[in-house]
C-alpha cells in the first residue's frame, strides 16, 4: 500500500447516524484503504485537514451476500474509521451537512 494520505483516506461517509455522531460529539467518519492502520489514519487526516484527531477508531465492515441468477457472490470489504477532534476543530467536507 502506497502510504500517501489520499489512498489511506477513501472518501468521507456522509450518513444520518454519521451526522448525528459529528453534532454530538465532533467525531467524523470515513471510508479507508483496509491494510491502514490508526497512526497511519490520523496522520492522513493530519495532512489533508490540517487537523490534530484526539482519537481514531476502526472498524472492519464485511462485505455482504449478494446473487446473480444461480451464482453468488459479496461485496467488497470495507473499512470504517471514526476520527474524534478536539471542541472547535472542523472539517469542511462535513460543513453544511
Amino acid at each position: 500500500m502506497d502510504k500517501d494520505a489520499r489512498n489511506i483516506i477513501i472518501s468521507p461517509l456522509l450518513t444520518e447516524k454519521a451526522l448525528k455522531l459529528k453534532a454530538e460529539t465532533n467525531s467524523y467518519t470515513f471510508l479507508v484503504h483496509p491494510h491502514a492502520n490508526k497512526i497511519e489514519i490520523g496522520k492522513a487526516i493530519e495532512e489533508l485537514f490540517k487537523v490534530r484527531p484526539l482519537e481514531v477508531r476502526t472498524f472492519n465492515l464485511m462485505g455482504k451476500p449478494k446473487r446473480l441468477g444461480r451464482w453468488t457472490g459479496r461485496k467488497a470489504r470495507r473499512k470504517k474509521a471514526i476520527v474524534k477532534l478536539k471542541k472547535g476543530d472542523t472539517i469542511a467536507v462535513f460543513e453544511g451537512m
